[in-house]
């Protein structure tokens, strides 16, 4: 009965603790893409399209990164992958 109490005073919402688990396929840094972005938004000004201004259909980051990194691969991983390959000291993953 506390629990559901709980739960009710926030919203509705119930926190659970759960065991961390590693997934094999997890990357090392999973929000890679967003920091190497960032990082190129911030030191060279030159990203901001928004995916509604291309044309239809679009192939999507996820499938961008299986294509050219493999099956397994994580969209993290292709942030890192960018962020070797541009030559850019302003872009990498920590």
């Amino acid at each position: 009965m506390r629990l559901i109490s709980a739960a009710l005073a926030l919203g509705g919402v119930a926190l659970v603790s759960l065991p961390a688990v590693a997934a094999a396929d997890t990357p090392a840094n999973p929000n890679c893409l967003g920091v190497v972005t960032a990082q190129r938004a911030v030191a060279h000004h030159d990203l901001g399209d928004h995916a509604s201004s291309q044309e239809e259909p679009r192939l999507g980051l996820g499938n961008v990164t299986r294509l050219i990194l493999g099956e397994d691969a994580h969209i993290g991983d292709f942030g890192a992958f960018l962020g070797e390959i541009d030559g850019d000291d302003a872009t990498h993953c920590p």
